[in-house]
């Protein structure tokens, strides 16, 4: 069943998803009715509304579940704003029942093969599909350029929007932000292209190696010329923690410092132990995650992503207030789309 979705604002997120899930419960006779007669028209016109007014911008369908007969996948569609709304939307659905399940995304379906849509008027299968594939040298992403019969006779959108909706019946919607770099639809077919249904194989050997936690130090200057480090999570990435996107800063003066303003000695020892401390709680406490810090002329910022919903800023206020080298700072944003750590984003 096709997308339904438009570009708009929301306002008041708490309230639009109990009033969704309040219209479900009392239209929920009248949509099992539609599905029963294979009524698209009609069950549109019941979820579509529903879901406008939860946010315009959000898309949905009616797949098969995984349990139950039927999924309503409510989608952000790759939307990193939108992404934390959509999760907080499946997080307060009913449990699933026999005939109901719920997602943030769409999933993968195991019978991807099989599927077939009109694109542009045109009978687009994924048997058809090919794809050339990258993979960077250590890199977490599969880079992809795909191929189908019908591109040579669609435009560019319809070709990117078809590659991107074959994606997510391959992957699912989650594991093609998490593991997919560059993704062209290319209009002639690439010479080393093999059958797009081999992609989820290379991309679980990707992810073989970053199954473990990794960290990346980088080097760069200031505005000023100064020299700043930094050292982040590897990947890095939203769709890991759909949930936090509630920014902590934690900024932390120091003391002793080399030549560079970097950190050193008794400086750099409690920095490490600051970190070590803030991790632990943050880790005891489930529901944030340390992402990143920089260092520069003195001063490292600790960037920390959170549940909103968990109140961890006082437990990192806590912490801060233990500093002894100067005035900490601990400054709270909403952020949903990690903007605050964006060049640390893989």
């Amino acid at each position: 069943m096709r997308l339904f979705g438009r570009e708009s604002e929301s306002t008041d997120p708490a309230a639009a998803i109990a009033a969704f899930w309040t219209r479900w419960e009392q239209t929920r006779p009248q949509i099992d009715a539609c599905v029963e007669a294979e009524d698209p028209e009609a069950l549109a016109e019941l979820i579509g509304p529903a879901v406008t007014d939860l946010h315009p911008s959000l898309v949905w369908e009616v797949a098969p579940g995984r349990m139950a007969v039927h999924a309503l996948v409510v989608s952000a569609s790759s939307d990193p704003e939108l992404r934390p709304f959509a999760h907080r939307w499946a997080q307060a659905a009913p449990p699933p029942d026999a005939m109901w399940e719920f997602h943030p995304s769409r999933q993968a379906n195991p019978r991807a093969a099989e599927l077939t849509v009109d694109v542009g008027g045109r009978e687009f299968g994924l048997d058809r599909l090919v794809v050339a594939l990258r993979v960077p040298p250590g890199a977490p992403r599969v880079d992809v350029t795909a191929f189908h019969p019908i591109f040579p006779d669609v435009d560019d959108d319809t070709r990117t929007e078809a590659t991107f909706l074959a994606l997510d019946w391959l992957l699912g919607e989650d594991e093609v932000a998490r593991w997919l770099g560059e993704i062209v639809a290319a209009e002639f077919e690439p010479i080393d292209a093999l059958p797009a249904i081999h992609l989820p194989a290379v991309v679980a050997d990707v992810a073989e190696g970053f199954e473990e936690e990794q960290w990346a130090l980088l080097e760069g200057n200031t505005a000023t010329g100064g020299r700043l480090t930094a050292a982040a999570r590897y990947p890095l990435r939203p769709v890991d923690f759909p949930l936090y996107d509630q920014h902590i800063a934690v900024t932390l003066p120091y003391r002793e410092a080399d030549a560079e303003g970097q950190p050193a000695g008794a400086s750099l020892d409690a920095l490490r132990d600051f970190e070590g401390r803030l991790t632990a709680r943050l880790t005891e406490a489930g529901s944030a995650v340390l992402t990143a810090h920089m260092s520069a002329d003195r001063t490292r910022v600790l960037h920390v992503y959170a549940d909103p919903a968990a109140a961890v800023p006082p437990l990192v206020e806590e912490i801060a207030a233990d500093w002894k080298e100067g005035p900490a700072r601990v400054d709270v944003a909403e952020d949903p789309s990690w903007s605050a750590v964006a060049p640390f984003l893989t």
